[in-house]
């Protein structure tokens, strides 16, 4: 078999290949994690991030390669986990700019985009460190430019051969690694990919033959270098607006803040990553350049205590891994920074079964909402099973699972959960009832993935997630009574005097999460104004509170209302989210609602 060119399908398939082969070296990346900090999450961190990318290009039809490399690498800016996340993301930004406007590629511009990828992840970084996945990078890349081999085929095996070379010299470049017996981490997860693109173009399977080394050497055998690493917090954030400050101007304002500091700007997006012991100033100052979209801070330390825990016989893994289920309407961009396992519901269309937003997503179901609004599937929660899948992926990553699901009033998501979570045996599962749905669910999910991060222990996160709850609701408002009608939550009179006059209700949920009246008015603003009023009122004199607007097909109402928000409540953190396909079915197109949770 010879390969000529390159075009969009065919690199789209490498790709998502080499993803998938990557995914499966997470355990032994996490072993031999020992720089710059010896917190066993390399492998995870890139699992996360590739896994990003994959998800993007299956949804990918484009035919030039140029359209492709640009969504793998936006969506690896997008998805990027830790040093290495980071690192990969800038090295494709500069490969897809490299091959702007191609339709195809011959080998000779394959390598020469490989070299453009490292010249621009060089000149991104602040102290380039020899031995580590640079030098991999950069040495496969030089041995693409040093031989002419037209076929890729060939072409792919040498560089697979020249990576892991360059891999096995990284124990000499840097101390750190010699001393522990590892290759680094972040360059092996680079060979990787190559590894997986080498095996899709021969037909092998994506089966990875490495296997998880338990004699002394990792980083379960290294100690925390309390010396060395002055800074306890690797800390990330996901900023957009359209007036974000260049890259440079963003390093130059966060520099004394910390180390490990990585920043990308592209297009309407900022990436941050950052070691620091204030990860709150470093959020502020972001807040203070667009929209913070998302944001973490993990503690390194309690991160190498479980490390240490794993000790010799088992994976590293995080002290806590958070589940949830699709009804949480957390936006995409939140579950993939804090990795959140998401079990979906089910829509039934007649003989067809969707998961809601895996097989069928908001926007598009908004759409058919308006279109076609008599012909709506039914719902269903998640089978036990289904949640067991998702404790399975879960446990891979964490030593326990605390989850957040979909309130036990509003359906029997948590008792499904409850029922799985009896019979697993990789972890042990703590199923919290939200006791509401939406983005009230969504803010306590993501409430327990950072505490989860600073390393509380999971029966306190889920005694701190009930405390918040009792203090915490959701209101919403629905334009019609069409789907409150059909889902049998209103009365035929009550529906039908209501649309008569133009009445509008405001619904709330009480202390056992059933949804009850909590006022109506005639017309669209007077309820945005009812709304917002009680919401107001609820809050009362909180001075740490965290908001979400949801809605259905009425984009626009978000920005009115986060407007609204902040002049009433300061710059307050405010998440926004078209209804997931389940919520959306029930209250129906321009319904919209506002989720607070307070926190003091």
């Amino acid at each position: 078999m010879q390969i000529r060119y390159i075009d969009g399908p065919r690199l789209r398939r490498s790709l998502v290949a080499a993803c998938e082969y990557a995914q499966g070296l997470r355990g032994e990346l996490n072993r031999i994690n020992v720089f710059p900090v010896p917190d066993g999450d390399t492998g995870t961190n890139l699992a996360l991030t590739v896994r990003a990318i994959s998800d993007h290009l299956r949804a990918n039809r484009d035919r030039a390669v140029s359209d492709v490399a640009r969504e793998a690498a936006q969506a690896a800016v997008l998805g990027a986990r830790g040093n290495c996340g980071m690192i990969l993301s800038h090295f494709l930004l500069g490969f897809s700019r490299q091959l702007e406007d191609r339709v195809r590629i011959t080998a000779g511009e394959f390598g020469d985009a490989l070299s453009a990828g490292v010249r621009n992840l060089y000149s991104a970084l602040e102290k380039p460190v020899e031995g580590t996945i640079l030098t991999v990078m950069r040495e496969t890349a030089e041995a693409a430019g040093t031989v002419a081999i037209p076929d890729f085929v060939p072409l792919v095996d040498h560089l697979v051969g020249e990576a892991r070379s360059s891999l096995s010299r990284t124990p000499e470049l840097l101390p750190v690694l010699k001393k522990a017996g590892v290759v680094d981490a972040g360059a092996k997860g680079f060979v990787s990919l190559l590894e997986g693109v080498l095996l899709f173009i021969n037909g092998d399977p994506l089966v990875s033959t490495a296997s998880v080394t338990t004699d002394g050497g990792g980083v379960a055998g290294v100690e925390y270098p309390e010396g060395s690493e002055q800074y306890r917090y690797c800390t990330e954030a996901l900023v957009r607006g359209n007036a974000l400050p260049d890259q440079e101007v963003v390093k130059n304002h966060l520099r004394d803040l910390g180390d490990s500091l990585i920043a990308i700007r592209t297009g309407t997006v900022l990436k941050v990553h950052i070691h620091t012991d204030e990860p709150e100033r470093v959020f502020d100052y972001l807040r203070s350049v667009g929209e913070l979209a998302t944001h973490k801070a993990e503690d390194m330390e309690v991160q190498h205590r479980a490390v240490e825990r794993a000790g010799h016989v088992s994976l590293a893994r995080r002290p806590v891994a958070i589940f949830t289920d699709s009804v949480s309407d957390l936006p995409e961009e939140v579950v993939r920074a804090h990795g959140i396992h998401v079990t979906p519901l089910l829509l039934i269309d007649g003989d067809k079964t969707y998961r809601d937003r895996v097989e069928l997503s908001a926007h598009e179901f908004h759409r058919r909402l308006r279109e076609t609004p008599d012909e709506l599937p039914t719902t269903s929660q998640p089978a036990p099973a289904d949640f067991l899948r998702t404790f399975e992926m879960a446990a891979e990553e964490g030593e326990t699972l605390v989850g957040v699901t979909a309130g036990s009033s509003l359906t029997g998501t948590f008792h499904s959960a409850e029922a799985a979570a009896k019979h697993f045996q990789g972890a042990p599962v703590f199923v919290v009832d939200s006791l509401g749905a939406s983005l009230l669910q969504g803010l306590l999910v993501l409430k327990a993935a950072e505490l989860g991060e600073m390393g509380m222990e999971p029966e306190k996160i889920v005694g701190e997630l009930e405390r918040i709850r009792r203090q915490s609701n959701i209101l919403f408002t629905v334009d019609t009574f069409d789907r409150l009608l059909a889902s049998g939550r209103v009365g035929r009179g009550r529906a039908v005097l209501g649309s008569m006059l133009g009445v509008k209700p405001v619904l709330g949920l009480d202390r056992e999460g059933k949804v009850v009246p909590m006022g109506k008015a005639i017309g669209r603003k007077r309820v945005r104004d009812l709304l917002l009023e009680k919401v107001k009122e609820l809050v009362g004199p909180a001075r740490k509170v965290r908001f979400g607007v949801v809605h259905v097909a009425y984009p626009e109402i978000v920005r009115d209302v986060t407007a609204r928000l902040r002049s009433e409540f300061g710059q307050v953190e405010v998440l926004s989210a078209p209804a997931t396909p389940v919520i959306a079915t029930h209250i129906g197109p321009d319904a919209w609602g506002v989720a607070f949770m307070v926190e003091d």
